[in-house]
């Protein structure tokens, strides 16, 4: 029962954090694919620094931010709302760790789009919106899609970030991945090896769904 509890918290989770970083995550995608001025290897490497940097250096960095003794941590409990040690701590972890590959895999995606067609749109008087939903994003879809899993897949996984802000609190905060750690901490070695397999198992599924859809979908628009 306990390990069920914990597959479906970590699952609501990394559900919550991908849609919680989906809409920022494409724009900022769509921006990055667009932008051509100065600053944008720099904002690009900002964004991307949570892939290469230690996930324990972003959960401190996030505990450094959100702690009672910080001004936005003050700011936060003062209106009632406690982020450190809970599940918003949780999907915030995982979703700040998420967020550089949903926005990576839907740049590339956006860059691929022929900017001719976006400017055909707005010559039959689409507005920028316009273009971006009815041209942009249906031929950017798949990039998007795949970010999106990848993020999923990603936040299943999370543990060095979560692990900080969030700590490992049963029934609260403890996701699969610091369900192993725990086990593998207290001897309970096949347990853990049976966390890891769910683990598995459930990223498998979801990249595995994301490219059959992409499959049938490809399919459907060549015939």
């Amino acid at each position: 029962m306990e390990d069920l509890q914990v597959v479906a918290f970590t699952l609501q989770m990394a559900a919550t954090a991908t849609a919680v970083i989906l809409l920022p995550g494409v724009a900022a995608a769509f921006l990055l694919a667009r932008y051509r001025g100065p600053g944008k290897g720099a904002l690009e490497t900002v964004l991307s620094l949570p892939l290469v940097l230690p996930p324990t250096a972003v959960g401190l960095a996030l505990l450094q931010l959100l702690g009672r003794d910080r001004a936005l941590g003050r700011w936060l409990a003062a209106h009632g709302v406690e982020v450190v040690f809970t599940w918003k701590a949780v999907v915030l972890a995982t979703a700040v760790m998420s967020f550089p590959l949903l926005v990576r895999s839907a740049r590339t995606a956006f860059e691929e789009v022929d900017p001719r067609l976006v400017g055909l749109a707005r010559t039959l008087g689409c507005g920028a919106a316009g273009a971006f939903f009815r041209v942009s994003l249906p031929l950017a879809w798949r990039g998007v899609l795949a970010g999106a899993v990848l993020a999923f897949s990603r936040a299943l996984g999370e543990f060095g970030a979560t692990i900080m802000v969030a700590g490992n609190i049963p029934g609260r905060t403890r996701t699969l991945a610091l369900a192993i750690f725990h086990d593998v901490q207290t001897g309970k070695d096949e347990r853990a090896v049976a966390l890891a397999a769910v683990t598995v198992a459930l990223a498998f599924a979801a990249l595995w769904t994301t490219e059959w859809v992409a499959r049938r979908h490809s399919r459907w628009e060549d015939t």
